[in-house]
């Protein structure tokens, strides 16, 4: 089970993240950057960042659920957004998704998405505790 520590002697967090995460004995999950696109393929909320926030962080939380983990098994977080100023009016969507103890964050201005009309990219690694973890049935192995 991971667990978040915040050291007393450095500055504390202001918002949904945590300093550091401890992690170990759980299935560790890597996630692909979502963004915000639907079950088709289809981008969700051209030009609407909470939409899109909301429409990434859904993704990523079915993906953890196929696996029988929850947004709160995230350790960390890497946030890529195309305007910055726009993507912190979402905190209160970020916090329907989290609680504390919060995942370790970073997030990135950046220029440009693959596509002109995405305006946020969030990837993370997950600890799903062994007691909660399903092997999904269609895996593939990487290492031959």
């Amino acid at each position: 089970m991971a667990k978040s520590f915040d050291p007393p002697n450095i500055w504390s967090p202001f918002g949904a993240f945590s300093q550091s995460v401890i992690s170990g004995g759980g299935k560790t999950i890597y996630l692909k950057g979502q963004v915000a696109l639907d079950r088709d393929g289809e981008i969700v909320g051209d030009g609407n960042m909470s939409a899109q926030v909301t429409q990434v962080l859904h993704n990523v939380a079915d993906i953890l659920g196929a696996m029988g983990g929850q947004m709160s098994d995230i350790v960390s977080l890497q946030q890529f957004t195309t305007d910055i100023q726009a993507f912190m009016q979402c905190g209160e969507i970020r916090a329907n998704f989290f609680e504390a103890p919060f995942p370790v964050t970073t997030t990135l201005e950046v220029s440009s998405l693959y596509d002109h009309r995405l305006l946020i990219e969030i990837t993370g690694i997950a600890e799903i505790p062994q007691d909660r973890f399903i092997m999904p049935e269609t895996t593939q192995e990487m290492h031959r």
